[in-house]
């Protein structure tokens, strides 16, 4: 077990090394200065003439968004006719059929927004075609839309009076060429090299040690799990996703694959500080989150290594801590890290199975989705953690009795109405959603459904209620991950789960850069000695604070009906 914790240990320092001055190569990207990956400038400029784009033009935050939701209606509708009509299509030597109209709903929001849902197993639900040029295509295009918007919340703060957030085809487009293509590149090598499937062959016949025969499916996986993972969108080439020997072959694509899901979130707290020019904010920043996520990972590490204790009342010794659902490879502790990183960062790709965690794992993976700050995934997490800020120096302007300012800018009734207004709608989304799911559940037990509602969960109780729960927090939060004692590919799940996506990852991208575009609006007020130092760790630990009375406030009873109720049942 110790070589588990010096594993995690090993996993998060590496991270951090590649992260610092990855974040500063970030900043000098989209800052526009000289950098090692300047020789893709011309092909920069060739798409910009290709799509008649013009650089130079500038967009204010009304402009930008509308950018960024035309592009991505577009690219819903392309995602939504290739899967519907995937098994006609070719690269198919599977033979795997057509979706269905509901499931190709689902599956076009989830890649679209980033949440990577599957409710359809990977290798047997979509086809090389799909996965290729619809799915991984996604995961490009939905990572770099997240880290556009968070630019343009940088050069909001950036400058001291501008309605100019930048050119979100030119922020686009350089977060593709110079950051996810390249680093995607090098992981997928990584993997190739250990095993992962790069071939366009069908499934191959496997006779077994014991005399079974097996069809074991591949493809080209590798490039996919690549982007998966740095881009922070999670869904698996294989429906066993980073569990499955093929897609996470041995201990060190293990490691690959856990630090690359972290590296862009943390790297982009230290470009913040680089572009901004405020590198002590930053630090302060990263402190906070990494506090939060430690506050959820030590408590699961710790219970997935300890183990069931209704197991250890029988007299059982669980020397190697609960297995149930896990890698022999990679035992209680990575697997534990994993999923508290998974959930936190907002991928939701997974090396164990979340339905066998055990209940206090099950709740920390839940706050870390529900929260979607620490860290949180590619530019999303400090949109989302952003909000938070505004809300804290709100109650700090407050308590102070002056009219809350950040960054030199006053925050009015506006900002903190659409604040208030993104927390609100993600708990209703959340809880709303459960609710009706949990009537129907009760109500309709015998419907004539593809899957009655009655056989939905495998375990009607507290923690059926967490399946539940755990489905529609893991779409607020564009995580994608689930508890997969949950049979959700039907309408029922298909449609409400797509809703749910839609509305958890434009609602939190739109809310943040319309208040950076009405503070960067406003008139510079230069810092007093009565200025709100937000860049203090006083002012860090309040926006702390904040964080957990909000989410407690909005999530604690459906948490005490969940793992909650299941935890101190098993006590």
């Amino acid at each position: 077990m110790s070589t588990e914790i010096a594993g995690i240990f090993a996993s998060f320092l590496i991270t951090l090394l590649l992260a610092i001055p990855l974040g500063r190569y970030i900043a000098k990207v989209f800052a526009g200065e000289k950098t090692v990956t300047d020789f893709f400038i011309p092909l920069e400029r060739f798409i910009y003439r290709l799509c008649s784009i013009d650089p130079k033009k500038g967009m204010d935050w009304k402009d930008f968004l509308k950018a960024m939701l035309t592009i991505n209606l577009l690219w819903l509708v392309y995602a939504f006719v290739l899967t519907l009509f995937q098994g006609h299509l070719p690269l198919n030597p599977d033979k795997n059929p057509d979706m269905t109209p509901d499931l190709t709903f689902n599956t076009a929001i989830s890649f679209l927004v980033n949440c990577n849902l599957q409710d359809y197993s990977g290798e047997t639900g979509a086809t090389y075609l799909t996965q290729l040029f619809v799915i991984t295509f996604l995961q490009f295009v939905s990572a770099a839309t997240g880290i556009a918007c968070l630019v343009a919340l940088f050069n909001g703060l950036k400058e001291k009076t501008t309605k100019n957030l930048g050119n979100f085809w030119v922020i686009f487009t350089r977060t593709m060429t110079r950051i996810l293509l390249p680093i995607s590149l090098i992981i997928a090598v990584i993997l190739a090299f250990n095993g992962t499937p790069t071939s366009y062959d069908g499934r191959d016949t496997v006779i077994t040690m014991q005399g079974d025969t097996v069809q074991v499916s591949r493809g080209p996986a590798a490039g996919m799990i690549a982007i998966k993972h740095l881009g922070t969108n999670g869904g698996g080439w294989f429906g066993a996703n980073s569990a499955h020997p093929l897609e996470n072959p041995n201990y060190l694509t293990n490691m690959v694959e856990i630090i690359a899901q972290v590296l862009i979130p943390v790297a982009m707290i230290f470009a913040m500080g680089h572009y901004i020019r405020r590198k002590k904010f930053a630090v302060v920043v990263f402190g906070i989150m990494t506090a939060g996520m430690l506050c959820l990972m030590v408590p699961t590490v710790l219970a997935e290594i300890r183990g069931n204790p209704e197991i250890a009342r029988m007299g059982v010794v669980q020397a190697t801590g609960a297995m149930e659902g896990k890698e022999v490879r990679f035992g209680p502790a990575a697997s534990g890290y994993w999923s508290i990183l998974t959930t936190v960062i907002s991928t939701g790709s997974v090396n164990s199975m979340h339905d066998s965690s055990m209940p206090l794992s099950g709740l920390m993976q839940l706050l870390g989705m529900l929260v979607n700050a620490f860290y949180g995934g590619c530019g999303v997490g400090i949109l989302n953690y952003f909000i938070y800020i505004i809300i804290a120096v709100f109650i700090a302007g407050l308590m102070i009795g002056r009219t809350p300012e950040f960054m030199g800018h006053k925050v009015e009734a506006r900002e903190v109405k659409i604040a208030a207004l993104v927390t609100m709608l993600s708990a209703f989304i959340i809880k709303g959603f459960t609710a009706l799911a949990a009537y129907y559940f009760v109500h309709h037990g015998n419907a004539d459904w593809a899957v009655k509602p009655a056989n939905w969960l495998n375990n009607p109780g507290y923690h059926g209620f967490s399946e539940m729960l755990y489905q529609y927090t893991s779409t607020n939060a564009n995580n994608g991950s689930g508890f997969e004692g949950l049979a959700d590919n039907n309408p029922f799940w298909n449609v409400t789960g797509g809703l749910a996506m839609i509305l958890g990852r434009f609602l939190p991208i739109i809310g943040p850069v319309a208040i950076a575009g009405l503070l960067a609006e406003k008139k510079y007020i230069p810092e007093s000695p009565g200025t709100l130092k937000v860049d203090s760790w006083t002012f860090g630990v309040m926006t702390l604070a904040v964080i957990i009375i909000i989410t407690a406030l909005s999530y604690f009873p459906p948490l005490v009906l969940g793992p909650i109720a299941e935890y101190f049942s098993m006590h």
